[in-house]
């Protein structure tokens, strides 16, 4: 079992890593296809919901233990920082999508958490 916030930040850097990833490939594929941006919002969603699945599997896998708990973490942590670049940079209000972003993205890193702590083998 490694410590709890290294694992949450380990988990974060992998969700960050595979959203960034994922927008670069979004983005090469509306400029260079003929795929329209109204599509866009369904390209966000997928990759964030991607990553934070990842992110919390990585996570719980490295936890061993809570994986719900430190995987919602991850999606917690993700949550903010995305919160503090949307206030900072764009002037972002909270408003009820807002929340609603918070619990999906809690609850898709914790369904990841509980996946990577049961992927361990356990041997007695």
């Amino acid at each position: 079992m490694r410590s709890a916030t290294t694992s949450v930040f380990t988990g974060l850097l992998y969700t960050l890593g595979l959203v960034l990833t994922g927008a670069l490939l979004a983005a090469l594929l509306l400029s260079f296809t003929n795929i329209r941006e109204s599509t866009l919002p369904y390209f966000t969603y997928t990759i964030n919901a991607l990553g934070l699945l990842l992110g919390g599997y990585v996570t719980g896998r490295r936890c061993g233990g809570k994986g719900w708990y430190y995987g919602g973490l991850t999606g917690l942590s993700y949550f903010l920082l995305v919160l503090l670049i949307g206030f900072l940079g764009f002037d972002a209000t909270m408003q009820w999508s807002t929340l609603l972003y918070l619990l999906g993205a809690f609850v898709t890193a914790a369904v990841g958490g509980i996946f990577g702590v049961n992927s361990v083998s356990k041997r007695y």
